[in-house]
């Protein structure tokens, strides 16, 4: 039987629509994140028997990193599309990770009874949910009194590049739209400290910081660009942004023509920033 907070909450059950999807580029681009550079304001929380859970888990390379960092605890990987799940699971067992377990669900009616872990994680998950307030007060419940819930997530409008290259900043424009319109917020970095607020987190329970991805390297740009041109034409994104009347797909080739136009610059440079924020339960 689900929990009877998980049915009660049945009503806010998720309805923003998931703008990347699962497509290969956008799976390039999450099966690249470990703990080391996408939760290391986290880490000096953690402690070698705690149970976390780590919401939209994805491919699992930081949910299989988090394990081995609590040997004598568990990790539970959530994540709400199963299909990306096989790939989780094998991360975890190509690692010899056996205290780790991937489920589905909705952090908007996490289906876990209160107080039932020491940490709840969610990377790059409030800005694509329908209600991120609701989702950080699902957090919260779960969480044991003293334990931790985390949150990072970028803002869009704060990246930036060199150089100026015509077309990227249409690309940036047209995110803004399409996953606004899918019921997300992009520049969610930013507002993470002001939802955790009115989730009901005291000042005193929320630190706040921020931190960045670089990419500079020849071998760094390579990547980026390719994998943000080829989502631009062939993933879930491409596609909501045809069907939403937000791009035609000839814009969508031009905006995938100046991503590789820009990662073959010698001289390029991309920067991501991140609202971070831990509260105290």
């Amino acid at each position: 039987m689900p929990h009877e907070s998980a049915v009660h909450a049945a009503e806010h059950r998720e309805s923003a629509v998931y703008t990347h999807g699962h497509h290969e580029s956008v799976l390039r681009s999450h099966t690249w994140r470990t703990a080391a550079n996408s939760a290391a304001y986290l880490l000096d929380a953690l402690k070698p028997h705690m149970e976390i859970l780590d919401i939209g888990c994805g491919p699992g390379t930081i949910t299989a990193d988090l394990a081995a960092l609590v040997p004598d605890g568990r990790v539970t990987g959530l994540e709400r599309a199963p299909e990306v799940l096989a790939q989780a699971r094998a991360t975890a067992e190509g690692r010899g990770l056996s205290n780790v377990r991937f489920v589905t669900g909705d952090v908007h009616a996490l289906d876990f009874p209160d107080a039932s872990f020491c940490v709840t994680h969610a990377h790059q998950v409030l800005q694509h949910v329908g209600d991120p307030v609701r989702a950080l007060r699902e957090m919260r419940r779960v969480t044991k009194p003293g334990g931790v819930v985390a949150a990072r997530d970028a803002d869009y409008a704060t990246m930036t590049w060199y150089p100026a290259v015509e077309g990227l900043g249409g690309w940036l424009d047209l995110y803004h739209r399409v996953a606004r319109a899918n019921g997300g917020e992009p520049d969610a970095g930013r507002r993470l400290r002001a939802w955790a607020r009115e989730a009901g987190f005291a000042d005193a329970a929320i630190t706040s910081t921020a931190t960045a991805w670089c990419y500079a390297t020849p071998e760094e740009r390579a990547w980026w660009s390719g994998l943000w041109a080829d989502r631009t034409v062939a993933s879930s994104y491409a596609r909501l942004a045809v069907d939403g009347g937000h791009a035609t797909e000839d814009e969508l080739r031009r905006i995938a023509a100046a991503w590789r136009e820009w990662g073959a610059r010698e001289d390029a440079w991309f920067g991501v920033l991140h609202g971070e924020i831990l509260c105290r339960v």
